[in-house]
């Protein structure tokens, strides 16, 4: 277990594991429930676009839904034959390359993983083969999760199987910026990093409460995925009352992560509004607290744009050096979704020209 975690890989390190070696090998990939394991099919249809993204979910198929027969009547008297038809969903049906993600297959019917072996290890199901560019991949949950992930040996043995981590606090922070994610659930993460510990590095389940732990019965936790739901639900806490938002939190990141939320959104109370910035940026409420400072250098960071870089640019200037490196580093981070559109404006080039030391600053 330690060398596994040792050696656990990130979503983009998988992602360039992939690319590299996808079209050759299978890989499976298990990690923590709800760390993005599935968004890995999103990630690589940006990176080539020449390739059909497929996704099959293996938890609803049974051995019957993979091949359709189809009756060959011969062109001379003979009998025919018998040739089976693949479902849609494996995509051996483009005729040009694909990526196909079998996704939760450590959870699909025994006879439906060995039906699948021959698609992973040859890349042919039928009488229907890939085109040899395809890259195939799969996922499962870790097995000490307790959530019905198994593997037999004859079918590991046909695959490459690789531990994803759960992202760290700055991978996911970066990921909510860049997909628009509600800037109070991200500085609540900033000031709570725990949320991000996988089970196997918490050996007492009551020392994080935040997370799922297969010792403990909590019926809600925080993962990237229920803290991205948490996100959509705090986008719209204006149109619901404080208990309904809280009961919505618990039922979603759990009892004691919607209890913290809750009182850390509150500080959202102090945070300027963005009309105020743009048209009175030396004005403006300045936060007096550190995380609803941090709150407000998110939420520029994931909703700039061209009419709101340059009052941004003045505005900052009275936020701490601390805030202000936040900001630069975030910009100049690769993939961030507005990059070129802050570091081509005026305001920003020469804001950076006086600012040089702030870009290394530990944030």
């Amino acid at each position: 277990m330690k060398a596994q975690s040792m050696y656990s890989l990130s979503h983009n390190q998988i992602v360039d594991a992939l690319k590299a070696t996808g079209h050759l090998r299978t890989m499976l990939i298990e990690g923590d429930m709800g760390s993005g394991k599935s968004t890995i099919l999103r990630t690589l249809a940006k990176l080539l676009p020449t390739h059909t993204p497929v996704y099959f979910d293996a938890t609803t198929k049974d051995l019957g839904d993979l091949f359709l027969p189809d009756f060959i009547k011969a062109s001379d008297d003979s009998a025919g034959y018998v040739t089976y038809l693949t479902n849609e969903e494996l995509g051996l049906h483009h005729n040009k390359p694909i990526i196909l993600m079998i996704d939760e297959f450590g959870k699909a019917n025994p006879a439906v993983k060995n039906g699948l072996l021959r698609v992973m290890l040859e890349r042919t199901a039928g009488s229907a083969t890939l085109h040899p560019e395809s890259i195939v991949f799969a996922t499962t949950n870790l097995g000490a999760e307790g959530v019905g992930d198994l593997l037999p040996p004859h079918a590991r043995n046909r695959i490459s199987v690789v531990r994803m981590r759960k992202p760290s606090v700055d991978e996911y922070i970066d990921y909510g910026i860049n997909n628009g994610f509600d800037p109070s659930l991200l500085g609540w993460v900033k000031d709570n990093p725990q949320v991000m510990q996988s089970f196997t590095d918490v050996q007492n389940p009551d020392d994080n409460p935040y997370i799922y732990h297969p010792k403990a019965q909590r019926a809600a936790f925080f993962t990237p995925r229920s803290g991205e739901a948490a996100s959509d639900i705090l986008k719209q806490r204006d149109h619901m009352d404080e208990q309904t938002l809280t009961a919505m939190l618990m039922g979603t990141i759990g009892d004691r992560g919607a209890m913290d939320l809750s009182a850390y959104i509150k500080l959202a109370d102090q945070l300027p509004k963005r009309a105020d910035i743009m048209s009175t940026p030396d004005t403006a409420t300045v936060p007096t607290s550190a995380s609803a400072v941090v709150m407000v250098v998110y939420r520029a960071l994931a909703s700039i744009d061209k009419d709101f870089i340059t009052p941004w640019m003045t505005y900052i200037e009275r936020l701490d050096a601390e805030a202000q490196a936040l900001f630069a580093n975030g910009v100049r981070k690769t993939g961030y979704a507005h990059q070129s559109l802050v570091m081509t404006n005026k305001a920003f080039t020469a804001w950076s020209r006086n600012n040089k030391h702030l870009f290394s600053a530990d944030v």
